[in-house]
């Protein structure tokens, strides 16, 4: 007999840990469910899952959409960025931010990122104790996007407030209204960079904000409120999935103590360890997609005008496609994980990711050698969405 599919991404206890879910999920072809009017596949099995994110011609990017009561009506109306297009508004805009993204430009970021992973962990030898994502986790990549967008030192902290509370908001029941706070940020994030916007228009600089206004005014197919979405969605995505990164890879260390004890003997394993960090519990959980006509996909036929949620940490444990998927295994080889998408939205910024993880552990390693949980047992606190799993707070051990 079949086993039964519980899934429920509002259950926090569900989104505490979604891993023990999707067996059921990864035993069969995709389930499609039926939630009030809305019609959702549960895609989770690897093929299915690279099937499906590298057909964009079927299982689109654009959202339908929202109902008019649950609609945001601000400046940000309308808007489309990288992540919520296809072709060809897809490829003009990932052209416009690619040049900050090629491995020379990311080689030339390291030293920067190195002496921001410095001071930050200068702070946590002085004091003694050592929270990894107040600490580190946290502060790091958003100083890294923040710099590159051109925003000064001291709002690094709002940045990281609002995009927490965006990430947060998507966790929304379908067809609900938008969260009170979640419309406050939206707007507040508008008001910052539409002043910003102007001023680079006046007096632009070498940064990615100045970059975008640029092409935006030779013309090159991005509305105003597409500008305002393309720079939000660089500092959200930007930040949030390299905190997760760094946060959910502590934690899987710190639970396989056999692991970490090997990782801090040979530090050169770093790299092959973050690539098991990201598919044993990556920082996105699911990506969605709609299909825009029926489509076949591993043996369903998924319906016209349905949510296709491509459960990517659900593929990264597929045991067709890796051995022993539930082993922590930071020698791993191959590891072909899904972790950052495939197809035509493959993460832009997966060589920055994986270039921000490797400088935190090499430096955390160095620094605190005995680094360890400071409460092996912990249970831990995941924030508010589903789609983007990453940690409140893990207490570190330094002595």
């Amino acid at each position: 007999m079949a086993e039964a599919v519980s899934f429920n991404i509002w259950d926090p206890e569900f989104r505490a840990n979604p891993y023990p879910h999707y067996g059921a999920l990864l035993a069969g072809p995709p389930p499609v469910l039926t939630v009030g009017p809305m019609t959702f596949a549960l895609v989770a099995r690897y093929a299915d899952v690279t099937a499906g994110l590298r057909d964009h011609e079927h299982m689109s990017s654009v959202q339908p959409p929202r109902p008019a009561e649950a609609s945001y009506r601000g400046r940000f109306s309308g808007s489309r960025n990288m992540l919520g297009s296809d072709p060809p508004q897809h490829s003009r805009l990932r052209k416009m931010v690619s040049r900050d993204f090629t491995p020379r430009r990311i080689r030339e970021m390291e030293p920067r990122i190195r002496m921001i992973a410095k001071e930050l962990l200068d702070k946590v030898e002085a004091k003694g104790d050592f929270e990894l994502m107040a600490d580190l986790a946290n502060v790091l990549p958003v100083a890294v996007i923040a710099e590159m967008l051109g925003v000064p030192a001291e709002l690094h902290a709002t940045f990281k407030r609002w995009s927490d509370t965006l990430v947060g908001g998507d966790n929304n029941v379908p067809g609900a209204q938008p969260r009170p706070e979640v419309v406050r940020v939206v707007d507040e994030v508008g008001d910052y960079f539409t002043a910003e916007i102007e001023k680079r228009r006046v007096n632009p600089g070498p940064d990615l904000v100045s970059a975008l206004v640029a092409a935006h005014d030779e013309g090159d197919a991005i509305s105003a409120a597409d500008l305002l979405s393309f720079v939000t969605l660089l500092l959200i995505a930007g930040n949030e999935t390299t905190t997760n990164l760094i946060g959910n890879g502590t934690l899987a260390l710190g639970r396989n103590p056999e692991q970490f004890d090997a990782l801090k003997r040979n530090p050169a394993m770093i790299p092959r360890a973050i690539e098991e960090m990201l598919r044993y519990d990556g920082p996105v959980q699911s990506t969605v997609r709609f299909t825009n006509q029926a489509v076949q996909l591993g043996g369903t036929e998924i319906p016209a005008k349905a949510f296709a949620l491509m459960i990517v940490a659900a593929a990264n444990r597929d045991p067709a496609q890796f051995k022993d998927p539930e082993k922590f295994d930071i020698t791993r080889e191959p590891n072909d994980h899904v972790a950052f998408g495939e197809g035509i939205h493959f993460c832009i910024g997966a060589a920055l990711a994986r270039m921000e993880a490797t400088v935190a552990f090499e430096a955390m390693l160095a620094r605190f050698p005995r680094l360890r949980l400071k409460d092996p047992t912990i249970k831990p606190v995941y924030k508010g969405s589903f789609f983007l799993r990453g940690l409140e707070s893990i207490p570190l051990a330094i002595e």
